[in-house]
């Protein structure tokens, strides 16, 4: 069973950065991919980014595309997401989910991270 534990969260204004950090435990991690997820007050879970085994593929939604990017270290058994270009909109409890199979935006990640605050103010 796999731990995760994000971290980076705060408050920013807007056009700020932030990076968040996702920290693996109780896994072979690189047996993982990893998804980021956002959900923001009255408004369903959204996802944000994923990676593959290794890194070599990511996904983004539409509305981050261009402004976060999601990185891993398998070594470290860490992943990443740094956010640039913060915007008020981006306001959300940020988590990292982990799954053996399937890659992208889909439901279903075998583990949850507990999450991070990010604000952004305008």
């Amino acid at each position: 069973q796999v731990q995760l534990v994000e971290s980076g969260g705060g408050l920013v204004q807007a056009g700020g950065s932030l990076r968040l950090s996702c920290a693996a435990s109780g896994g072979t991690f690189s047996r993982y991919v990893i998804g980021w997820f956002r959900r923001a007050p009255g408004k369903e879970r959204e996802f944000v980014a994923g990676i593959s085994w290794k890194g070599g593929a990511t996904y983004y939604s539409d509305s981050v595309e261009g402004r976060f990017t999601i990185s891993r270290d398998n070594a470290k058994n860490m992943v990443y997401l740094q956010m640039n270009s913060l915007k008020p909109e981006d306001t959300a409890v940020y988590y990292c989910a982990a799954d053996l199979v399937r890659l992208g935006n889909h439901p279903d990640y075998d583990y949850w991270g507990q999450g991070t605050q990010v604000t952004v103010s305008s």
